[in-house]
């Protein structure tokens, strides 16, 4: 027994974590992997059999699973993303729905020796693309906005549906003879109507119970999991099914409602949600029997290719005729359509149900539904960045870096990084501040990142690094704090402060600030002290690598060094491949790649042999000009200086 439970914890956790790792190091797409983790170790090694593990109660377990995805994707979608979508969203999660139900039920029908009863539950079972699929590609896709939303809000808004479309042509073909359709469609809408408003209530009362400080922050978290789970199980007892529909609208409601320290329970739902997608994909594929995969015959294979091929792009082709969607936009989703998690286990209870009422093909449904699972997840997963690159729908795929704080000396960074091939974008809340940018022609973004507005805005660019370089060097420690869990916590930095303020022991917790920018790093007033005279951004050129005649100390040959580079201040090199690589003392680089090039703050010319820069901050000596330096400016950026009012 013991041996068992390590050997399923082992090919469940260790590795579907194990594969989460692998594909973000070579960028694949992570379902592949876990899929391909699932079928080794359950058809093809026999070490994994959930069914026999859990018994009966694998499904309930799985159940609860989903809920936990569906509802962690709920707390994603924002109304405000929705209107700035347009109506395409609503196209793909209405009109679409039952145009792709009814092209599968045809496809099924015609190409297999499914019944039309049993063809129907096909279709309807088919038009989920789950989340648990979509997202996680999203992720690992730099797509721009809209065509992110259309994905994202398909993928989790037709989980549910589906799901219950499915519950109702279930209860119309296993019910008995005399039970009227209409009878069991009020039902349904009956049920699902409760589970909506079971939700939506569920929410309000959280946020009261927030609001008015009824719950402590250690049980915030585990109040809203329980919720959710609840909802699920008095949903589901009201309606099969219909328990995904209230987890789901828990958390879009939540979403809405923007409540303080939402944020971080969301952080914690997510990697929750990384663990339990990487268990459930393993777990479901390795529950699938030897039979299931021999039942996979030319006729199968030709329906999978016809849902792929005919029915998804033709349904979402005339759902979004004289639509506001432009045709990448329409051709996107018309072909990016991967089945999930939610498929899988729906196959599962609705196929055992079918042959169980003697229904012509029923024995298909699961090797039909797995089939267009696996096909759609690994040809959706690898050609979803080419495919999007390809229709102009992805953003820079270079590493781009955002400098908050518009002065005088950061604009002539930016600019600096933007003529050596950087995407670089220069934040501030005062318009003023960044005349000078645009008239450079500088990508810039007048936003308070720190508000939703500006966190909305900014998750739409293509930023990967935060350069925060504020007079404000509280600010600054916010702004990467708050930036933190989405950059990464090696991504965010910000100027030296004084005082001691990044003391390893006595000053500001490394958890609640950035990483000091620049080898040495700088403070504010010595960047616009130095900048004043005369000192500037530049890029060196390629790294050299040393010849056989060129020695360092005591004879010893010298390392690859960058022309000039002993005359300012390293912050930051890129390398050949374009990653960049910002320099900081808290995390020193060992060693120059060769082919590298260094953005430098340096002297001027005239000054260059004069004073060598070493040391900390507090070692540099001032540089001549430093005596006229104007006064550190104080508080957000934002209050213009006297030269950026007068732009």
């Amino acid at each position: 027994m013991q041996n068992n439970v390590a050997v399923a914890v082992l090919c469940i956790a260790v590795g579907g974590i194990a594969a989460q790792w692998v594909a973000w190091r070579l960028r694949l797409p992570a379902i592949v992997l876990l899929f391909l983790i699932g079928l080794a170790v359950g058809p093809g090694l026999g070490l994994l059999q959930p069914s026999h593990g859990f018994g009966p109660a694998l499904r309930p377990i799985i159940g609860l699973a989903v809920a936990l995805v569906v509802f962690e994707g709920g707390l994603a979608l924002d109304v405000q993303e929705l209107r700035q979508a347009g109506g395409g969203v609503l196209r793909l999660t209405t009109v679409a729905l039952p145009i792709n139900a009814l092209l599968g039920t045809l496809c099924a029908h015609l190409l297999t020796p499914m019944a039309w009863s049993t063809a129907a539950l096909f279709g309807t079972i088919t038009v989920v693309t789950g989340p648990t699929v979509v997202l996680p590609l999203l992720r690992q896709t730099r797509l721009e906005r809209r065509a992110t939303s259309f994905l994202k809000w398909e993928a989790i808004v037709n989980d549910p549906v589906g799901a219950i479309l499915t519950a109702l042509v279930l209860q119309i073909v296993v019910a008995p003879a005399g039970h009227a359709p209409d009878h069991l469609a009020l039902r349904v809408a009956g049920g699902l109507a409760l589970a909506i408003a079971l939700g939506a209530g569920a929410a309000l009362l959280v946020r009261q119970a927030f609001r008015h400080d009824q719950i402590p922050e250690i049980l915030k978290t585990p109040i809203l999991l329980a919720t959710a789970f609840g909802l699920y199980a008095v949903s589901n007892a009201v309606l099969e099914d219909a328990g995904l529909a209230a987890a789901t609208m828990f958390g879009v409601v939540l979403a809405n409602l923007r409540l303080p320290g939402l944020s971080e329970l969301r952080r914690f739902k997510e990697a929750l949600v990384v663990l339990v997608v990487s268990a459930l994909f393993i777990v479901l594929t390795a529950d699938l029997h030897r039979d299931v995969l021999r039942h996979v015959s030319w006729r199968v294979l030709a329906l999978t290719l016809a849902m792929l091929l005919v029915a998804r792009p033709v349904a979402i082709l005339l759902a979004t005729v004289r639509s506001d969607l432009t045709w990448p936009e329409r051709l996107l989703p018309a072909w990016i359509a991967p089945r999930g998690i939610v498929a899988a286990a729906i196959a599962g209870i609705a196929g055992l149900r079918l042959q169980g009422a003697g229904a012509e093909g029923a024995d298909l449904i699961m090797p039909a539904v797995f089939a267009l699972i696996a096909a759609s997840m690994l040809l959706h997963g690898f050609t979803l960045r080419p495919l999007a690159r390809r229709l102009g729908l992805t953003l820079d795929e270079r590493p781009g870096l955002a400098l908050v704080g518009a002065s005088d000396w950061s604009l002539q960074m930016a600019r600096a990084l933007h003529e050596g091939g950087v995407p670089v974008l220069l934040v501030d809340t005062f318009p003023g501040a960044l005349t000078a940018a645009r008239n450079a022609s500088l990508p810039v973004l007048q936003a308070e990142l720190l508000s939703e507005h500006g966190r909305d805005e900014l998750d739409g660019l293509a930023v990967d690094y935060l350069l925060a370089v504020t007079a404000d060097e509280i600010y600054n420690a916010m702004l990467c704090s708050g930036f933190a869990s989405e950059f990464g916590r090696e991504r965010v930095f910000q100027l030296a402060p004084k005082g001691g303020f990044h003391d390893q022991e006595r000053g500001v917790s490394r958890e609640l600030r950035g990483k000091l920018l620049g080898e040495p790093a700088l403070d504010y007033q010595s960047l616009a002290g130095r900048f004043q005279a005369g000192w500037r951004f530049e890029l060196s050129g390629p790294v050299r690598s040393p010849g056989p005649d060129d020695k360092g100390a005591e004879g010893a040959p010298a390392e690859a060094t960058s022309p000039g580079e002993e005359d300012g201040v390293v912050l930051l090199s890129i390398l050949p491949n374009g990653a960049l690589r910002i320099r900081s003392p808290e995390a020193p680089t060992e060693g120059i790649n060769e082919g590298a090039r260094n953005l430098l703050f340096r002297r001027p010319a005239a000054d260059a042999g004069g004073v060598a820069v070493t040391g900390a901050v507090g070692d540099l000596e001032r540089a001549p000009g430093d005596e006229g330096s104007p006064p550190e400016r104080r508080g957000r950026p934002g209050r213009p200086s006297a030269d950026q009012a007068a732009a």
